[in-house]
């Protein structure tokens, strides 16, 4: 028998059995294939001629030893014996192919032809497909080594395509495989997956020989040497190379070669150092994981991450060492992203995405280390990494970005607040903390031992009371420990494949909670007045349930839920949905007993309703940081939706009630308890899914749980020692801090989401809808919040459907009020659609509501809002028409609209004095009084613009004296120097000139000198002077008098003044202009000198004086010679 060169020592053992169940017992070796679809002939299950005993012991052999101890152990191995073992080797189980060949397990279809449309790119799948089709040909297995080739047909983009497969395999496990196609994946390829299957369905129809070296042992010389010279002959081109230089090192005494004894047999099977494990080729691990790393979340890397992660549980599940392997395999990867250094110099987070695979990826190792069968090397080796990756500047901390202050995971949570003195000695906790410390917690504890493998570990005589007590009163096991720690143990159990034991100890921790909170409710009935005449308490869980990395309460409920589906289906199997995408596998379990720990009536699915409702009710800190943050309500939402896929049924509903009253009345212990610790994490969404849950069975209760849940302590201040006996106090261990939550905005909406759907179920119950009101009023500080509760309220009350509900349209109104008194003195985008929303939800309230709004209209609006939307809408003739109103009530409300605006116009004339004006246009004291508030306050309160737009609205209700009075006010702010030629201030001159001009030359002569006075513009002034000159003044004077009909002469006053004034201005304006001109504004300049002198010659003298003004020019600016030559052009 050949001897095998000693072979370095390859991977670990595997410790999960390699024996599946689907092979049956009694089929023969020889004549039926050994698992897959393959292996159901008999149906019934029984067999005619039982299995051989040479089978049995071949397959056990082959199974646990390597074919190496097997040579070792006796010292000759009869060839059928041998033929049995290499026979029984190979994988007879398609899930583990599967597994290794494809990112979804395949599930309950293994073995079948069905594909779905998503599933056919595959490998599995594919692989599947060619062998149905025969595409499998020259399968050959010799020794422990099997090869073929398989063809892929031709299609209409690719030629047909014939691969050349081996697959090496030890212990029913494949441990290397090797395909021409050249592909490059994590996973088996299409031809590997069609060859090993091949294998697997069709046993009989493959050529089976021993491995080559017992061939060749039986081989004389000449044979050997006819051996050995066809193999070159055949494959001279590819091995004559290397035969040429083995067979000079055999023939040469002192090579190497020839000091080994034997040679080595790749179809001799594994040695005694070689690791029994599945094939898997790390380089792509490696590299897969890299390029999905550099893609940055994009292009589905997200997705493919967290593929890979739930391929390393469905590993797990399989108790496959390889799950461990490629795990460290991704975390390599992960430790080396480039991004994480960068992060860190930048001072910038990761994304949420990426820091969700950071979680998983602590979450999977924290599953790997409190594996319950684990060897003390493996640990030792994984705490080794983990320390390693954990001492890395780079390795990101637990909570996102800050270091949490939590105590080590075996130790029970100290009952203070936080912000110890010693806290900031305290070390970061990384992803890795947890895995760490998990490596000093065993599985030794007798307790413990008994509670995962027994279903009837019951002590009936145990009445100890104390806090640690082992069993409760009804003799049933309790598991005391830090509760995080003990639901971490249970996710260990199920993702290393032991659900009835994962099952067991979770209704334990179950059973432990409700004991517990049993016993806190008794410690605060007992000590109630105490602590609420103390006015302190301490935060009962510093490290939350919900939100918390190790997601204990979700653990205990998948467990439980797992467990009741499968009940439900009536199944012997237990399915596992852990893992990101929820993949699982099914394990041949009986199923479990759990009846023994339920209370009557009780099921699996009831208490996992009562595990979460214990843990969403839990008070707990808001803890630090963003991400901590935002994790605690996805967690939490994540949590609802589970419950919210349940129907409630009569026995839910007791539990809902049961709880809803425990977490009333548990004090400091639950966040609807009536001490709340002032940074507790808010249960606005918690509350609003009981509310909706509870409100069709128990309505009081319902409102409680609700109204004490509208709390929102960290926007209050700390109450005063004096009202410490009030109910629902709120109490502040540190009312100095100020805390950073950083999730605020998410919480106030969904403490006004709680809010409205109160109100929404409140509606035509006034005493339910005054309360829910107080309590907005007291605990909503947002007003955008609340202006959309009086919003919601509003449409509620006005359905088209119904008649409009008046106790909730007062409480729409009344919230309304409260945002306008909230933003009155307040930047708010939206006050102005607040504003016009308020006075339509007071005019459908009716009469007495807007005249209430006006009364009080100085709390509530500006001058500017009261006047012009409040007052204006009042007064429209919508709203008359809206309200029905007679005469009478039109007229009251009419006086207080006119009352509102003359209050405004005193308080701000600036900016209501012409809205005052128009409201009080049908009352002529109230119109007289506003015009006299103007006159007031345009000496001193109101510009040049506000004046002569209050002067044309004058004009225009036919009051032109009032008018010309305002515009001669408005002219005496005005100032215009002489190159503001585009002023818009210009029309309102010239109109107050034109009005002055009709009205009579005295007006006019009163006017003129204030233009003057005013505007320094040449341009404005030549066009006034122009005006006044082509019409007489007074020809639509007062009462329709006309006048003489002749013209003003200019040399005479007041046009004098005025002409004069704008001859002087042009000359100024020339100067000015000349000063800094360049030359390409000579051209403008020279239209310019042409403008000037039609107004020079209006005067008597004109001619001379521009005349004198040019010689003048050409004097002072001779420097000037190409402007002064365009000059002498135009002007001689």
């Amino acid at each position: 028998m050949a001897e095998r060169v000693q072979q370095p020592p390859a991977k670990r053992l595997c410790c999960r059995p390699g024996y599946s169940a689907t092979c049956r017992q009694g089929q023969r070796a020889a004549g039926a294939p050994c698992g897959g679809s393959g292996a159901n002939q008999g149906g019934s299950g029984k067999t005619q001629n039982p299995e051989t005993l040479l089978d049995i012991a071949a397959r056990k052999v082959a199974e646990k030893w390597p074919f190496q101890r097997v040579e070792e152990r006796f010292e000759r191995i009869p060839e059928p014996v041998q033929r049995r073992i290499v026979y029984w080797s190979f994988p007879r189980s398609e899930r583990e192919i599967c597994m290794y060949s494809s990112f979804n397990n395949g599930g309950e279809e293994i073995g079948s032809s069905g594909e779905s449309s998503d599933e056919t790119r595959l490998p599995f799948r594919r692989g599947i497909a060619l062998l149905e089709s025969g595409c499998v040909d020259n399968v050959l297995q010799v020794g422990f080594h099997l090869s073929g080739t398989v063809r892929e047909p031709a299609t209409a983009s690719e030629p047909e395509i014939v691969c050349n497969v081996s697959v090496s395999f030890d212990r029913c496990k494949i441990t290397a495989v090797t395909c021409s196609c050249g592909n490059k994946d994590i996973f088996y390829c299409t031809h590997v997956v069609a060859l090993a299957l091949y294998r697997v369905r069709k046993p009989e129809q493959v050529k089976l020989r021993l491995p080559i070296s017992e061939t060749l042992f039986q081989m004389n010389r000449d044979q050997l040497q006819k051996f050995v010279q066809y193999l070159i002959t055949v494959h001279h081109t590819e091995v004559l190379p290397t035969a040429q230089k083995l067979a000079d090192e055999i023939l040469s005494q002192n090579s190497e070669i020839n000091q080994v004894h034997g040679a080595p047999d790749p179809t001799a099977g594994a040695s005694v150092d070689d690791e029994n494990c599945w094939h898997l080729d790390e380089e792509q691990v490696q590299e897969q994981v890299k390029l999905f790393l550099s893609q940055g979340g994009y292009h589905g890397s997200g997705k493919q991450l967290n593929l890979l992660f739930s391929k390393v549980r469905e590993m797990l599940k399989m108790r496959d060492s390889n799950g461990a392997r490629m795990l460290t395999l991704i975390t390599e990867q992960f430790m080396g992203d480039p991004r994480l250094a960068l992060w860190r110099q930048q001072g910038t987070t990761m994304t949420d995405k990426y820091r969700q695979l950071w979680d998983e990826l602590g979450a999977l190792w924290m599953c790997i280390v409190l594996n319950p069968h684990y060897k003390p090397e493996q640990k030792g080796f994984w705490l080794r990494q983990l320390r390693r990756w954990n001492s890395v500047d780079v390795c990101p901390l637990e909570d996102g970005n800050h270091g949490s202050e939590l105590t080590n995971l075996t130790n029970a949570l100290p009952q203070g607040p936080p912000g110890n003195p010693d806290s900031l000695t305290r070390p970061h906790r990384t992803v890795f903390t947890r895995a760490i410390e998990a490596c000093d917690l065993h599985w030794q504890d007798s307790h413990l031992q008994h509670i995962i493998t027994e279903d009837h570990y019951i002590h009936y005589c145990y009445h100890d009371n104390l806090d640690s007590s082992l069993f409760d009163p009804r003799g049933w096991p309790l598991w005391h420990e830090h509760v995080p720690t003990a639901c971490a143990r249970v996710d260990a159990l199920r993702s290393h494949g032991f659900p009835k034991e994962a099952l067991r100890l979770a209704i334990a921790i179950v059973n432990t909670l409700r004991r517990q909170q049993q016993k806190q409710l008794d410690f605060f009935r007992t000590h109630k007045k105490e602590l609420l005449h103390k006015g302190t308490t301490s935060v009962t869980n510093l490290e939350g349930w919900v939100g918390h990395p190790l997601d204990p309460i979700g653990t205990l409920i998948s467990t439980l839920m797992e467990s009741w589906r499968n009940s439900e289906e009536g199944a012997a199997t237990l399915l596992d949905f852990s893992g990101p995408l929820g993949a699982g596998r099914r394990m041949e379990r009986p199923v479990l007993q759990t009846q023994r720990f339920l209370e009557e009536g009780e099921s699996l699915v009831s208490l996992a309703v009562e595990t979460a409702l214990i843990g969403l009710g839990q008070q707990r800190v808001m803890p630090d940081g963003l991400y901590a943050q935002e994790k605690v309500c996805r967690n939490e939402e994540q949590l609802l939706a589970k419950l919210q896929e349940i129907d409630l049924d009569e026995t839910l509903v007791k539990i809902f009630r049961k709880q809803a009253a425990l977490l009333l009345e548990a004090g400091p212990y639950s966040g609807l308890g009536e001490i709340l610790y002032r940074e507790s994490v808010p249960m606005h969404t918690f509350a609003k899914y009981l509310f909706t849950s509870l409100l069709p069975h128990d309505v009081e209760l319902t409102y409680k749980i609700a109204l004490r849940a509208m709390r929102l302590p960290v926007l209050e201040s700390t109450a005063p020692s004096g009202d410490l006996s009030r109910p629902h106090h709120i109490v502040s261990v540190m009312p100095n801090r100020l805390p950073r939550w950083f999730t605020l905005s998410h919480i106030e909406t969904q403490q006004c989401e709680l809010a409205s759907t109160m109100l929404t179920a409140a509606k035509g119950d006034a005493r339910k809808l005054e309360t829910v009101l107080e309590s907005i009023q007291k605990n909503i500080h947002s007003s955008s919040h609340i202006f959309k509760l009086a919003q919601d309220a509003f449409k509620i009350a006005t359905l088209m459907d119904s008649l409009p509900d008046i106790t909730l349209l007062k409480v729409s109104l009344e919230l309304g009020l409260q945002v306008m008194r909230m933003t009155l003195s307040t930047l708010n985008w939206r006050r102005r659609e607040m504003v016009r929303w308020l006075v339509t939800c007071a005019t459908e309230a009716g009469v007495f509501a807007l005249d209430s709004i006006m009364q009080s209209w100085f709390t509530l609006f500006t001058p500017t809002e009261a006047t012009s939307v409040v007052a204006s809408t009042v007064m429209s003739n919508s709203t008359i028409v809206r309200l029905h109103l007679d005469s009478h009530q039109q007229e009251n409300l009419a006086n207080s609209a006119r009352t509102l605006a003359l209050q405004c116009a005193m308080k701000d004339p600036q900016n209501c004095a012409l809205s005052a004006l128009t409201l009080c246009e049908k009352d002529h004291i109230a119109f007289e009084t506003a015009y006299q508030i103007v006159l007031d306050a345009a000496a001193t309160g109101m510009n040049y613009t506000q004046l002569f737009t209050i002067a044309r609205y004058m004009e225009h209700r036919g009051y032109p004296m009032r008018a010309y009075k305002l515009a001669t006010l408005a002219m005496t702010h005005l100032n215009l120097s002489y190159n503001q030629d585009t002023h818009p201030a210009i029309n309102d001159v010239l109109w107050a000139c034109a009005l002055s001009h009709s009205l009579g030359k005295n007006e006019l002569a009163s006017v003129i000198p204030l233009v003057v006075k005013s505007v320094k513009c040449a341009t404005v002034l030549s066009d006034i002077l122009r005006r006044c000159t082509l019409t007489t003044p007074g020809l639509v004077a007062l009462h329709s008098r006309r006048n003489s009909g002749k013209l003003m002469p200019l040399e005479k006053a007041p046009l004098r003044q005025l002409l004069d004034a704008t001859i002087g201005a042009y000359i100024n304006t020339t100067h000015s202009r000349l000063t800094h001109i360049s030359p390409r504004h000579y051209s403008e300049f020279i239209e310019f000198l042409s403008k000037a002198r039609e107004t020079f010659l209006m005067a008597h003298d004109g001619h001379i004086q521009f005349t004198q003004f040019i010689d003048n020019l050409k004097q002072i600016y001779k420097g000037k010679k190409k402007l002064m030559m365009l000059v002498r052009e135009r002007f001689g």
